[in-house]
Order: structure tokens, then C-alpha cells, then sequence
């Protein structure tokens, strides 16, 4: 019934603006699955098998109306770097696997806690493989011969350069072609396909005066099957899965990350609001059907997404219909394709770099100098000369390790003394110096998350109060937003040795999630229910009753001056002594 309420309405009309849009995002999705596909180390016509099956079941079960999945360019070193070590096969597996932990986030509602992911640790992983796909087109665009492929990029590096002699001169005339005008048509001519018109253009140049001198898809990876590969299950064993559990997790995340990131970008051109679960559902189911028809991992694809959306998409038939033009075209035109050169693909695949590498967003936050510069930094760095696994963890690492410092260094504890002359509600920190102060009572203003971060300091701010032993210990944590186990504790240990040492604390203004977690805890228990109060005032009055039979000589602050023991000759000798040095 949910999946049904995406058609309500839906008319001759709406299906109209589907099919154009749909149209035109399968005639884009061609080559650039294609590229995909080969870029990351398997056959073009795999991207194609993808595009067509994944594409259908993430439009018909995601949570997108809009979203149009398929390989993309975020995936290529990870599939690459898996080709490599442990061959097509097992990508395969890798693939099922993923896509079935994509469902568990989906069923166990984890899609939300995707989205907390820091922004500079996905523009730094997504500005890094945008370095990596565009270096690894270089050899392509260049037509380099004997380049021997690497997982990393230094490797990738030095082969480009110990065969930079090799350059084709056709290779490069073919992909300078094909860049023009992948740059000229969207200007003069949007609503053309630019990667589609690049290719066709620069193959029919390599055709006619380039012939035999350019590699092509067909000299590389063979002619294309004109049609879907027949099912077939992966040879599945429990060592394989054991083996293929780190890959098939981080296909994982960065599929539930990119549809999620395009899911989003989806709601914002639209006014929509996806369902996150259900996108992280449907695209796991696409992506554990996909495999068995030789497709490699798919997710949201954010470009084609925007496009179809712009095309005037009303409904999650367009991205059937995107799959259903791509069937089409594999099936009728599936021998001319091989005749596409390499150096062809090379400019469609560096110019979706460029447009993914974020660079706006990394420059901006490069500029703000604050600890998300070095985390954007360390993650972009780690993903192009180490892994993008890496990168994440010690990316995500390093942020929450700089959050909870950052939230540490808001915990502010100071010892305070309420105003004279405004009947004990206003507390002013800074009246509290030495010899400028109460010893029965103690007053402390605590301001900030009382959690493990900050922990150490609170401890070390208010159990001097202990050693002292003034007869009552004041806590004001108005400004405590949250307490968890750790601040707890040490709250929980200062009321243990104050109580033990005869004294009486007591709390004002302790907001609700502390509040809460002092229940839960059974803190609240061991604290007398009288010790409780809204207002700093009351637990002032409160304190100054207690006092009411003690003497409190030695004061030498007026603030407590409605303390009924402070006799008038206690009180000139107070002021005197202020003015008299001390021994």
C-alpha cells in the first residue's frame, strides 16, 4: 500500500514526463556504466547488466521516488581493489553480502544513524576518489601501452610515468575530441547527452581516420553480449564469506551512504522526503538479485538522480523506464558498442571526477582552520595513498576524538557566591578569591556536558570542597544539557565522600536528561528528595535554615548575611578583617 501511494494520482500525463525522463537518463546511464565497469577492472558489459537490473529494483522498492540507482563512480576503487585481490567471483559474493547487510540497516531502522556521518569525512573519501579516478584515466587518455595496473596509487603512478613515452598520438587526438565536447555541447546544446554525443563523435572519428590505431572496448574486453546473462549462483562457502567480510561491509557503507547523500539531494530539488530504511532496503535487495546476472554493486547515483528530476520525473517509473531503454540498447545495439575507443571513455570518467570531487565544499572548509580542516585533510590524503577503509575509520576516529574534545573544553566549573544585593538569585563567579570567601558553604556553577570527556576536570573543580569540608556543598547544573555513565559516576562519588564527611549537598536547576539519568542509575535515590530545587535561590535559603544553630564565624562575604547566626559584632569584625593583612 506504501508503494502504491507513490502512483496516487498518476495519469496519462504524469507517465509522459516519466517516459521522457526516463529516456533520457538511460541514454546518459549507456556510457557511463560502461566506464564504470571498466574502471573498476571488470567487463563494460557488466556495468550494463547493472544498470538495467539494479536500476528497476531500486526505483520499484527504494524509498525514493526520484532516486535512479546503478554503478557509479564512488564504487571504482573499492570494486578495483577487490578484482584484484580476490577476482570477479567473489566481487560477486562481496556484492550479495552487501547487499544483504544493507537490508538488515534497512529492517533494524539504521538509516538515520548513516546520515551522522561527519561531512569531512565524506567530502574528504569522495574528494579522494575522485583523485583516483581521474589519475587512473590518465593511461587511457594518453594511450600509454604496456601500463600494468596497481591497487595503489603511487604504483599507478610511477607506471604512468616509466611508459610516458609510449603516448599514442591518435589516443590523444580521439579523447581531446570527445572532451570538447563533453565541455561545448551542455553550453550550446543542454538538452543533448553530452557523454553519449562525446562518444558517438569521437568513435566515428577513430572509425574513419584513426582505424586499427586506437584501442577499443572490442580489442580489450571482446565484442558485447547483445543480451542478459543467464542466472547464476556464486559458488558460496563459509570460507569465502569469512574472507570477503571486510570488502562486502565497506560496499555496504558507501552504498548506504551515496543513496542516502542522493536520496537527500532528491528531497531538496523536489519538496519530497524519502524513507531512509526503505531506501536502505531496496537497494539491498538490488544489489543481492544484481550478482546473479553478472552485475556489479550499484547505488543511488546522484548526477543521474538530479537529471532525472530535471527532466520533469514524476514517479519511480522513470527509473523502470531508464533500465527498460538500457535493456533496449544492449539487446539492438550492442555490437557497435565495442567499436568505442578506451581513449573515448577516458574524458566521461574524468570529467565525473571532476564534478564529484567536492571541491567547493573542500575548499570552504579548508578555509575555516578548525579541527573538521584536519579531519577532511587525513581522510582525503589516506584514501588516495592508502585505502578507503582506512580513511573512513581513521577519519571517523579522529573526528568523534576532537568532538569530545571540543565538548570537553565547554565544561566549565566555578566556584561562585550569590549577590548581596539581589536576595541570593544572582550568583556572580567572580566574587569567589582568596580571602573573599564562605566556609560553611560551597557554591559551584557547572556549565556544559557532565560526560567521560569532561570527567576529569569536574573531579578535580569541585572535590577540592571535600578536603575543605564545608558544612553544605551548593551544585548549580542549569547549564548541564547531558550527563551519561561517566559523569554520573564521578557525581555519584562526590555525593558518596560528602555525605561521608558529614556534610549535605544539594542540587538547583538539574535539567531533565540528567535528571533522568540519575534515576536510572539510582542516584536520585541516595539524594534526600529536600535537596532537590528549581531555583538557586530556594537551595540558598534552604542552606541558610540549616545554618540556622551554627555559627558561622569566619565569613568574611556579606552575601549570606540573612544567616541568622551572624551577629552584628560578627559582622564588623568580618569587615574589619578585609581591611587588616593577614599573618
Amino acid at each position: 500500500m506504501k508503494w502504491m501511494g507513490r502512483f496516487a494520482g498518476y495519469n496519462a500525463a504524469a507517465f509522459r514526463k516519466d517516459l521522457v525522463s526516463g529516456l533520457i537518463v538511460g541514454i546518459i546511464a549507456i556510457p557511463l556504466g560502461m566506464a564504470f565497469a571498466i574502471a573498476s577492472g571488470v567487463k563494460p558489459e557488466y556495468g550494463l547488466y547493472t544498470t538495467i537490473i539494479a536500476g528497476i529494483l531500486i526505483s520499484l522498492l527504494g524509498g525514493s521516488k526520484f532516486q535512479i540507482g546503478g554503478p557509479t563512480g564512488a564504487f571504482i576503487p573499492i570494486l578495483f581493489a577487490i578484482v584484484m585481490q580476490y577476482g570477479y567471483e567473489n566481487l560477486l559474493i562481496a556484492g550479495i553480502m552487501a547487499g544483504l547487510m544493507l537490508v538488515l540497516m534497512g529492517v533494524f531502522k539504521l538509516g538515520a544513524l548513516i546520515k551522522f556521518i561527519p561531512r569531512p569525512v565524506t567530502i574528504g573519501f569522495t574528494a579522494g576518489i575522485a583523485v583516483i579516478i581521474f589519475s587512473g584515466q590518465v593511461a587511457n587518455f594518453l594511450g600509454l601501452s604496456g601500463i600494468e595496473k596497481h591497487e595503489d596509487f603511487w604504483s599507478n603512478m610511477k607506471e604512468i610515468g616509466m611508459h610516458i613515452s609510449t603516448i599514442n598520438i591518435y589516443s590523444l587526438l580521439t579523447a581531446g575530441i570527445c572532451l570538447a565536447v563533453l565541455l561545448f555541447v551542455p553550453k550550446f546544446a543542454p538538452k543533448v547527452p553530452a557523454s553519449l554525443a562525446g562518444l558517438i563523435l569521437s568513435t566515428l572519428v577513430a572509425a574513419f581516420f584513426f582505424e586499427g590505431q586506437v584501442a577499443t572496448i572490442g580489442s580489450s574486453f571482446g565484442a558485447i553480449p547483445g543480451a542478459l546473462p543467464q542466472f547464476h549462483i556464486p559458488e558460496i562457502t563459509w570460507a569465502r564469506v569469512v574472507n570477503l567480510l571486510q570488502p562486502a561491509f565497506v560496499i555496504a557503507m558507501l552504498g548506504g551512504i551515496e543513496s542516502l547523500l542522493s536520496a537527500v539531494v532528491a528531497d531538496g530539488m523536489t519538496g519530497t522526503r524519502h524513507n531512509s530504511n526503505r531506501e536502505l532496503i531496496g537497494q539491498g535487495i538490488a544489489n543481492m538479485v544484481t550478482p546473479l546476472f553478472g552485475g556489479i554493486p550499484a547505488t543511488g547515483a546522484i548526477a543521474r538522480t538530479a537529471t532525472n528530476i530535471k527532466s520533469g520525473a514524476v514517479s519511480p517509473l522513470s527509473g523502470v523506464i531508464h533500465g527498460i531503454v538500457v535493456l533496449l540498447v544492449l539487446v539492438l545495439f550492442a555490437p557497435y558498442a565495442s567499436h568505442i575507443p578506451l581513449a573515448s571513455m577516458a574524458p566521461v570518467l574524468m570529467l565525473v571526477a571532476w564534478n564529484m570531487s567536492e571541491r567547493r565544499s573542500f575548499m570552504h572548509i579548508m578555509k575555516t582552520k578548525t579541527s573538521d580542516s584536519l579531519v577532511l585533510l587525513i581522510t582525503f590524503l589516506l584514501t588516495v595513498f592508502t585505502s578507503l577503509t582506512t580513511a573512513v575509520e581513521v577519519g571517523l576516529i579522529l573526528a568523534v576524538l576532537l568532538f569530545v574534545k571540543r565538548m570537553s573544553e565547554m565544561m566549565k566549573v566555578a566556584k561562585v557566591l550569590p549577590d548581596p544585593d539581589h536576595k541570593h538569585e544572582k550568583v556572580m563567579a567572580h566574587m569567589v578569591q582568596e580571602g573573599h570567601d564562605c566556609p560553611q558553604i560551597s557554591m559551584y556553577t557547572i556549565e556544559g556536558p557532565l560526560f567521560f570527556g569532561a570527567a576529569d576536570m569536574f573531579e578535580k573543580s569541585v572535590m577540592d570542597s571535600i578536603h575543605r569540608r564545608p558544612g553544605i556543598l551548593l551544585l548549580r547544573m542549569g547549564k548541564v544539557p547531558f550527563m551519561d555513565t561517566t559523569g554520573e559516576a564521578n557525581l555519584s562519588s562526590l555525593v558518596k565522600h560528602f555525605k561521608r564527611s558529614g556534610g549535605m549537598i544539594l542540587f538547583s536547576g538539574v535539567q531533565a536528561q540528567p535528571v533522568e539519568m540519575m534515576g536510572k542509575t539510582g542516584l536520585m535515590e541516595r539524594i534526600h528528595p529536600d535537596h532537590m530545587f528549581e531555583h538557586t535561590g530556594e537551595a540558598i535559603n534552604y542552606a541558610l535554615q540549616h545554618l540556622n544553630h551554627q555559627k558561622c564565624i569566619g565569613c568574611k562575604h556579606f552575601a549570606f548575611r540573612e544567616c541568622a547566626v551572624l551577629s552584628q559584632e560578627d559582622a564588623v569584625a568580618g569587615r574589619k578583617s578585609l581591611l587588616e593583612p593577614t599573618s
